[in-house]
């Protein structure tokens, strides 16, 4: 299962209207991208990410209110100019909130998740074969690639969020010692700029709540 860091909320602030928000997350997304090329650049052949790995794309893992709005701008944009991939996205994510509905640990009419970490563990093992609704099986790429994640932008390289350090993607660093694993760590967004951003879209204390992809896409939900 793809890692997935929380962090406490920021406090409540400025709401951020719709040019705001697509202005504040493309500055974070160029941050990660920064962040990520760098680890890269030191890991070199080390790292296995390459188009067409679909490693990163199987099992269900929570996701914020940020990313499933970006996530939905990607597909309108996919819609808009290839129809039939967006409908056959549609599709899949359809099926898989089917697949998720029974034993969800969290509102299935919503896709808001309500669970402590133990049974949200037991849900994605038990479901750890599904694929993304994003994946294209035949090209193994993802159709929103664009708009995808956070957790899937900071996904390969050993990764340091705060106080917690997790490891790289089971892939990568074959054969590497413990010594050039962690000369390639990244810290991704160590600014902050997601949870400001999530505070400027309202995501504070109660309002908190994260999501699955295939249930940010679904259009019904």
């Amino acid at each position: 299962m793809k890692r997935v860091w929380k962090s406490p909320r920021t406090a409540a602030a400025p709401r951020l209207g719709p040019a705001g928000l697509r202005r504040a997350d493309e500055r974070l997304l160029r941050v990660l991208e920064r962040d990520f090329a760098g680890s890269a650049r030191k890991a070199g052949s080390r790292l296995a990410c390459r188009p067409g790995c679909s490693e990163c794309c199987i099992g269900p893992f929570p996701i914020t209110r940020l990313d499933g709005w970006r996530l939905r701008r990607g597909l309108d944009e996919l819609g808009r100019g290839d129809p039939a991939r967006a409908a056959g996205l549609l599709a899949r994510a359809r099926a898989a909130v089917s697949l998720l509905g029974d034993g969800y640990p969290g509102d299935p009419a919503s896709g808001r998740l309500e669970a402590g970490e133990a049974e949200l563990d037991r849900f994605f093992e038990r479901h750890g074969s599904l694929a993304c609704p994003a994946l294209d099986s035949e090209s193994g790429r993802c159709e929103l690639y664009a708009w995808r994640p956070v957790s899937c932008r900071t996904y390969g390289p050993p990764a340091r969020f705060g106080r917690e350090e997790a490891p790289p993607c089971r892939l990568c660093f074959d054969g590497a010692s413990r010594e050039e694993i962690e000369v390639c760590r990244m810290e991704p967004d160590r600014e902050g700029l997601e949870e400001k951003i999530l505070a400027g879209m309202g995501v504070t204390g109660g309002d908190d709540w994260e999501t699955l992809i295939a249930f940010a896409l679904h259009p019904d939900l």
